[in-house]
């Protein structure tokens, strides 16, 4: 394998951007604004249909044997 000029010359910016992103000096870049949900309305009537599916198929707690008197 030969050494590739171009492949040393991009590791060695990238490893320089990445050093020098932790400088105290370093440009700060602003979070991008939140994006309002689209799909709101569907997601609450599916996690609704889940919620009434998992409880009609959640197992009840087993009957215990009562030993009769006698």
């Amino acid at each position: 394998m030969t050494l590739d000029p171009i492949a040393a010359n991009l590791a060695v910016r990238a490893a320089r951007a990445t050093a020098g992103s932790a400088r105290p000096d370093a440009p700060v870049v602003p979070d991008p604004e939140p994006r309002a949900p689209r799909l709101a309305g569907t997601r609450l009537r599916s996690a609704a249909a889940l919620h009434a599916l998992a409880r009609w198929m959640e197992p009840r707690p087993a009957e215990t044997c009562r030993p009769s008197r006698a």
